[in-house]
């Protein structure tokens, strides 16, 4: 038998390196695959309970004396898009989910529809670790949709997900009533060694980065709008936002530090998207700088995982409960594109400055 020249093992070599490459794409396959068909099942359940929840509002606007009907059949349209939403990529038929996910007699009441409404906004938060970083976006936009319906049908409530622990160094908050509540992150312990998180990927670092810098320039709008409103309820309001906001910043900072990066600083001044000149004005702008926040929040919900999703979340049902709480005709999909393209929430006009 002849000896093995240098290009046979060359060849050898090269036919293994296919091999290899062959397995590495056949893993990667089947990682796709599994994230697949983890996806549809979080939609199936996602679907099943909305389902659930559009049968509790037809249930109340049908019964008797039902004096909030304009409010609710406005609340069922954003369920409605939120199904739709849920349910893209599924047959029109998806399996039914399985009774734990469950479902239980439509509603009677306004009252007990709130409930099921932040009972909703609980599940979505539920799935956010399994889900991909599009269909976790999602969740948590439908979910921060969820909570804002919750509040406006009286149910204010905390949410309390049985998610990872918060990624700040305080425990998260309920960013329920009127959406001013302290933040996640406002405590001023410091983050224990054991506890310091490893450094982000590129993506996730980023778009934390992007919050931060969204937060400095909420800081500073906040500013501008407590100089503006009248002594009494609204500037308190005011000042609990600027508080809930620099509690924000804070802990995005020490969140970056100890993960061995760089936080960036605030720019020196930020150009405001209009004049303000008076209580009214300031109060647009309140919304104006909450309403972007959704669409920053959403979008580090997508680049996160594992505890900073589920801040991230958590930061994007407490500004969109703030937007409302100011005033802003807060979209079906809060932080989501709309179908026209243009920012959450807010004219093509009026685009953020900052």
């Amino acid at each position: 038998m002849p000896s093995p020249t240098r290009r046979t093992f060359l060849a050898l070599g090269a036919l293994t390196g296919v091999q290899l490459l062959s397995g590495c794409t056949d893993e990667h396959e089947a990682e796709r695959k599994q994230a697949e068909d983890t996806d549809r099942a979080v939609r199936v359940r996602a679907v099943a309970a909305t389902d659930a929840l559009l049968a509790s509002y037809d249930a109340v606007i049908a019964g008797p004396g039902a004096a909030q009907a304009d409010t609710l059949n406005d609340l069922r349209d954003d369920v409605a898009q939120h199904r739709d939403a849920l349910a893209e990529g599924l047959p029109s038929n998806p399996p039914s989910a399985s009774p734990a996910a469950g479902t239980t007699a439509p509603a009677a009441s306004v009252a007990a529809l709130a409930a099921a409404e932040r009972q909703t906004a609980v599940a979505r938060l539920a799935d956010l670790d399994a889900a991909s970083p599009a269909l976790a976006r999602l969740l948590a936009s439908v979910s921060a949709s969820d909570a804002a319906h919750a509040a406006a049908l009286g149910d204010t409530a905390p949410l309390t997900p049985a998610a990872a622990p918060s990624a700040s160094p305080s425990a998260s908050a309920s960013g329920t009533g009127t959406g001013t509540g302290t933040p996640a992150g406002s405590g001023g312990a410091a983050t224990p060694e054991s506890a310091k998180p490893s450094p982000y990927p590129s993506a996730g670092a980023a778009a934390l980065q992007a919050a931060l810098g969204a937060e400095h320039a909420a800081v500073y709008g906040y500013g501008v709008v407590g100089a503006f409103l009248a002594a009494g309820p609204q500037r308190e309001d005011g000042r609990t936002s600027y508080a809930a906001h620099q509690a924000r910043r804070d802990a995005w900072q020490r969140m970056l530090a100890a993960a061995g990066t760089s936080p960036a600083a605030a720019a020196p001044g930020y150009q405001l998207p209009f004049q303000v000149k008076d209580a009214a004005t300031a109060g647009q702008l309140a919304a104006h700088i909450e309403t972007q926040l959704t669409a920053v929040y959403a979008d580090l919900v997508a680049a996160a995982t594992g505890p900073l999703r589920a801040e991230a979340a958590a930061a994007l049902r407490e500004t969109a409960l703030r937007a409302v709480h100011w005033g802003a005709d807060l979209p079906a999909l809060p932080g989501l594109p709309s179908t026209d393209g243009t920012s959450p929430g807010v004219s093509q006009s009026a685009s953020p400055s900052a």
